[in-house]
């Protein structure tokens, strides 16, 4: 399955179904008078957030939505049919909208959440109606109102705990491989990430979920590369988890890189708590590790952990550093264990 977190969508509701003229004519009945109906609302369109969904890519094969319309009045007080509606199931995080792609219309953020996005134009009026004691007969009826169209677009922003963040061949995917059960694709080139990846991670008895981007590059807010793209879905995370390559030679400017790219990004994202990790240390010496450390705490201005996401070494204190950041209702227990007790 393709990612896709942006696409456009064409909707309508339903026109209203119009009003009917009619007159009650039956043998032995007089004075029938005026007996038509009114015609029957449309069909309204809506979006509704719901489970299972990580991707947009249904709406890659359809993008046109038109709700069904009301169905005329007819005679003898008989009102129309209404319309049914439609709904668009989209994935939680996912940001309504409008045309010009920049005024949010509805963020859905939980599930469940349901919004009406265009309304459907109520039933004309019957000569029924119409009927007064000055006009015992009346020959007018009102048409139905018509339907609502609109072109919107449609944004996803994963909802995820933690957000990795590094530059190419970070470690990034190696280490969501090896704390959950998602399989990215793992290689020893840059840019293996093309789109991201969401893994459930879990520790003392916890689970939080983990969003890996593509890597970012220096010049990522300008539009190079592909992880300025995808920082949108890391921007919901509680807390980021930001691993820098031991291996490197410029460990600081590679930490210094991400940092300005997040400050060029905007928002709250740089503001957001952060956990920096200096990885690969088990291709690293012990001197080599010490200097690239201090070389690390000098250049971030707080403490640094040190991880090897091939080897295990460090992964569980840094899943604990990061449950510490996470707020307590964003967590999910697993529930305890229930022992049998063993009978003969």
């Amino acid at each position: 399955m393709k990612f896709l977190d942006l696409c456009k969508v064409y909707i309508r509701s339903g026109a209203g179904g119009g009003g009917c003229v009619s007159f009650r004519r039956e043998k032995y009945i007089e004075f029938g008078g005026p007996d038509g109906g009114d015609g029957g609302t449309g069909g309204s369109v809506w979006a509704e957030a719901v489970d299972g969904l990580n991707t947009l890519i249904d709406f890659r094969y359809q993008q046109h939505f038109f709700a069904k319309n009301g169905q005329p009045g007819m005679g003898r007080q008989r009102t129309g049919k209404d319309g049914d509606d439609i709904v668009l199931r989209v994935p939680v995080g996912t940001e309504i909208l409008d045309e010009d792609q920049e005024t949010v219309l509805v963020d859905m953020t939980e599930l469940g959440q349901r919004v009406q996005l265009a309304r459907g134009g109520n039933g004309g009026f019957g000569n029924l109606h119409f009927k007064s004691s000055t006009n015992q007969a009346p020959r007018r009826a009102n048409p139905g109102q018509d339907g609502v169209e609109r072109t919107l677009w449609l944004r996803l922003k994963l909802i995820a705990d933690v957000g990795l963040l590094g530059l190419p061949n970070a470690g990034k995917s190696t280490f969501l491989a090896a704390t959950s059960n998602a399989r990215p694709k793992i290689a020893d080139y840059p840019f293996t990430t093309l789109h991201p990846n969401l893994g459930v991670v879990g520790v003392d008895n916890t689970e939080f979920v983990v969003a890996d981007i593509p890597g970012l590059i220096e010049g990522a807010s300008e539009g190079r590369g592909l992880g300025d793209l995808f920082l949108g879905h890391v921007e919901r995370c509680a807390v980021l988890l930001h691993l820098v390559d031991g291996t490197s030679a410029t460990v600081a400017e590679d930490y210094r890189t991400i940092i300005t790219e997040l400050e060029a990004y905007g928002g709250d994202l740089a503001d957001k708590p952060r956990v920096t990790v200096l990885n690969k240390i088990d291709a690293l010496t012990d001197e080599d590790r010490a200097e690239a450390e201090a070389e690390l705490e000098t250049a971030s201005g707080g403490p640094v952990m040190r991880m090897s996401g091939v080897a295990g070494d460090g992964v569980t204190d840094v899943l604990r550093a990061l449950r510490g950041q996470i707020n307590e209702d964003r967590l999910r227990h697993r529930p305890a264990e229930e022992v049998e007790e063993w009978h003969p």
